[in-house]
């Protein structure tokens, strides 16, 4: 919002005199469909709807978020008001009414004790161009073929058997981004700069983490990678939910204004071009090994045995979708663990330590090699605690008129669950914007949608199907990266950690600039 105030409020203005009326009568639709289930004849009972900030006409709650001390960092904005206003928060985001989630308590309200009533998801405009109007896995409404898609998730692309093939794949990978750093090294000694170097490694691990999901999904790499996370990191942007085409769904004439739906549709053809390139250069003959994630599902279409048929639109948004959600979400966690680290010396020389007396003397790390490690995967688990990479997870929406905590809420209301704020909520976490993992020690509280306090990939029917090739792709990198080499901030520079002016706003929350450490070598690649 920071760029985006002044076109949205002078669009705001523009529009206003139009657009009131109908943003009103549309208002009174909402209310009388809220309660249509009331006997015919009678007046519908009140709601008893969740306390809220003052609304104003037009923009509804925007105002708290134009005007924010945190500028256009929404989930620290609603963290705030929720401060004020209660665990169960309703807003009007512009015309599109919205609960907010901000407790354990009521999380669990809404992804378990009525996980059935909010199990669809909100479909935005600019969504609705990504996700192929909802023919996908993350944004398909709840019905029959996102039941199918989910199975073959479960059955098929993400199983256990199927992580572990893609083993070799992410030693490759982790391996090219360790002797990227340590050529670095190598040139900078050579020109007389010592034996470290300034690394771009936020930019190397963005790059590591994307071929090695696209590999996994396709069996190749992206020859226009550059192109995919340049307009990748664009959607993560639009998609927000924060443009005027999203917050005015209904609206023709915004979405005929609207340079954002524009924008999107211009991506999402961008990004579906580079698909179809990497698909074409697939080998036809391979598909039925099941090799990679896009031959099970041409093996699934081909064999026609799915309750709703795999179109080759269903499967390209998929895929699709696997490039971005997997890439993006483990190089913002990767990124923000190295920073925190950096900035805490202390958990960074405990964290080295470990890696380096569980392999003295080995200069070639493999996967089986970080299954004794305990430490790192506590340093993992703090970051998803403190720097959790989709703050409101995926917004979802009410089916059907729900009841949650004494509070009456309204079908087709847009659900957030902010999951960033739960998870530095001091009720549960001491110190809880400090980085500190030994918090983990000894406690059964994990990230498998069990323990609502800490929900980085979700809970419930909707929790993210990719979790565990996600957290396999980060582990092996984190602890190369912390076991061939030392970190510090180049001189001159700050690390900017968990500070708010550090973040982007997006979708996902990632460092709003990419990390640049000095990488000093300690024990020798042999990759």
């Amino acid at each position: 919002m920071e760029a985006a105030t002044l076109p949205l409020l002078g669009l705001l203005l523009v529009v206003l005199p139009i657009f009131l009326v109908k943003l009103v009568v549309g208002a009174r639709s909402y209310g009388a469909s809220a309660s249509s289930s009331s006997q015919p004849g009678k007046m519908p009972p009140a709601l008893r709807l969740p306390p809220g900030p003052r609304q104003l006409p037009l923009i509804g709650s925007l105002h708290h978020l134009l005007l924010s001390r945190h500028g256009d960092l929404a989930h620290r904005t609603l963290r705030e008001l929720s401060s004020l206003h209660g665990p169960l928060m309703m807003l009007r985001l512009g015309a599109v009414p919205t609960l907010v989630v901000s407790s354990a308590e009521a999380a669990r309200e809404v992804m378990r004790t009525h996980d059935a009533a909010f199990a669809s998801r909100h479909q935005t405009p600019t969504l609705r161009v990504f996700s192929a109007g909802g023919r996908d896995i993350l944004f398909s409404p709840y019905g029959d073929l996102w039941r199918q898609l989910r199975r073959i998730c479960v059955l098929e692309l993400f199983s256990a058997r199927r992580v572990q093939s893609f083993r070799r794949i992410r030693e490759e990978e982790a391996a090219g981004l360790l002797r990227s750093v340590a050529d670095s090294c190598s040139a900078a000694a050579a020109q007389g700069g010592g034996s470290g170097a300034v690394v771009d490694i936020g930019e190397r691990i963005c790059r590591a983490m994307n071929d090695t999901i696209v590999r996994s999904a396709v069996g190749g790499r992206c020859p226009r990678r550059d192109d995919f996370l340049r307009e990748l990191h664009r959607a993560v942007k639009l998609t927000a939910g924060f443009n005027l085409a999203d917050l005015y769904p209904s609206s023709r004439l915004v979405r005929w204004l609207s340079r954002a739906l524009r924008e999107t549709e211009r991506c999402n053809q961008t990004v579906r071009g580079i698909m179809a390139e990497i698909i074409r250069e697939q080998p036809v003959e391979n598909y039925g090994d099941d090799d990679n994630l896009l031959a099970v599902l041409l093996r699934l279409q081909r064999d026609g045995d799915a309750q709703c048929p795999l179109t080759t639109e269903v499967i390209t948004t998929v895929i699709m979708e696997i490039f971005a959600a997997g890439s993006e979400t483990s190089s913002t966690a990767l990124e923000w663990a190295l920073s925190e680290l950096t900035r805490n010396p202390r958990v960074m020389h405990k964290a080295q330590s470990e890696v380096r007396e569980a392999f003295n003397g080995q200069h070639k790390l493999t996967e089986p090699d970080t299954e004794n490690l305990r430490y790192l995967p506590l340093v993992i688990k703090e970051t998803l605690r403190l720097h959790i990479p989709v703050p409101f997870l995926l917004p979802r929406e009410c089916r059907e008129p729900c009841r949650v905590m004494g509070y009456d809420i309204p079908k087709g209301t847009k659900v957030l669950v902010n999951a960033w704020a739960i998870a530095r909520d001091g009720r549960h976490w001491e110190d809880a914007e400090e980085f500190r993992p030994e918090r983990f020690e000894g406690t059964e509280v994990d990230f498998r949608g069990a323990d609502f306090e800490f929900t980085p990939f979700g809970a419930g029917r909707r929790m993210c199907p990719g979790m565990s090739l996600g957290l396999v792709n980060m582990e092996l990198a984190l602890a190369g990266l912390l076991y061939h080499f030392d970190w510090e901030l180049p001189e001159g520079r700050e690390v900017g950690g968990g500070g708010e002016v550090r973040e982007a706003f997006g979708i996902t929350v990632k460092r709003k600039s990419k990390l640049v450490l000095h990488a000093t070598p300690r024990v020798p690649c042999a990759y």
